[in-house]
């Protein structure tokens, strides 16, 4: 017993009425332990200063182009996904432009007044292109809505749905080509050198309609009623842009009319740059002055709105 109450006094502890108690000095030591520093609070909160938010704006846009295997992936699924089932695939699409083309191009060439052999190649063209358009547009303003359950679920660079949408109209595009690969075939046409503005052209759509999709599809996924207003506004566009009639019937309409249906209309200007050229036009300055000037607009207005609504896209959809 006493080798025990020794044992225990080393260790802090005193023989007490026959128990063994910890020395109170010892105890209040061992109680008493240093306290820790309190850790810093914790602060999520998007930053308000705009450098940091436009330099995150660009990490986004760099990081989508990182991203380009998983867009092009995203894009062959969608749309197989769309077609699946389908004995043509997208080539359903292709004949029923072709149908279309058809039908209007000999119909709507007797009304005009207008020689098949030049109107159904300007309409082929024209049909084309503006089928692009309008799919960016409608497909563009849902976007991020329909890429909710993605945005939800994982960190991943915005930028990428909108750039998933362009890649994926852009093979449809490349199906539709051959409808007028057709109509040149049937009705040639005498191309210069102007074709080979072609490319820059090309280049500025696919910026425009990145901006466009990026633009229409952060106002889409805040204000749900966009989607149909902007169907209905492209649907009055239709009708007013030289799509189905050619800008030359309005040289002895008035010159009022001429500057606000082709001067004024920024989808002319679209138009013209690309279908000008193949069909054997020159370079329309003035056209290209007009898609420009749409395109700077479109582009910035599509990166200042970026900058300041990234933080909150994954709360609106």
């Amino acid at each position: 017993m006493k080798a025990a109450v020794e044992a225990a006094a080393r260790f802090g502890y005193r023989q007490h009425m026959n128990m063994l108690a910890p020395d109170s000095g010892q105890a209040e030591a061992g109680l008493l332990r240093p306290a820790r520093p309190s850790p810093q609070p914790v602060i999520i909160a998007a930053s308000h200063c705009w450098r940091d938010r436009a330099a995150a704006a660009v990490q986004d846009l760099r990081e989508s182009l990182r991203l380009w295997p998983l867009v092009w992936t995203l894009s062959l699924f969608d749309i197989r996904l769309r077609y699946r089932g389908s004995l043509l695939g997208p080539f359903w699409l292709t004949l029923s432009t072709a149908v279309m083309i058809g039908a209007i191009g000999f119909v709507y060439s007797r009304l005009f007044h207008q020689d098949v052999a030049a109107y159904l190649p300007f309409l082929a063209i024209s049909l084309v292109l503006w089928n692009f358009i309008n799919v960016i547009t409608a497909e563009g303003a849902t976007c991020f809505s329909t890429s909710a359950d993605m945005i939800r679920a994982q960190r991943m660079a915005h930028t990428v749905h909108p750039a998933r949408v362009v890649v994926r109209n852009l093979l449809v595009l490349a199906h539709n080509l051959a409808v007028i690969v057709v109509v040149f075939l049937i009705y040639p046409s005498h191309l210069t050198w102007s074709v080979l503005s072609e490319v820059p052209a090309l280049a500025l759509w696919v910026l425009d309609a990145f901006a466009a999709a990026l633009l229409l599809g952060m106002v889409g996924a805040r204000y749900r009623d966009v989607p149909p207003i902007v169907a209905s506004i492209m649907q009055i566009a239709f009708y007013i842009t030289p799509i189905m009639w050619s800008p030359a019937m309005l040289v002895h309409r008035g010159l009022g009319l001429s500057v606000a249906l082709i001067d004024m209309n920024p989808f002319f200007g679209l138009l013209q740059i690309v279908r000008g050229p193949l069909l054997g036009l020159p370079v329309d300055v003035s056209a290209w002055i007009n898609a420009l000037c749409a395109s700077a607009v479109l582009v910035v207005a599509a990166f200042l709105l970026f900058v300041r609504a990234r933080p909150r896209i994954p709360y609106w959809v």
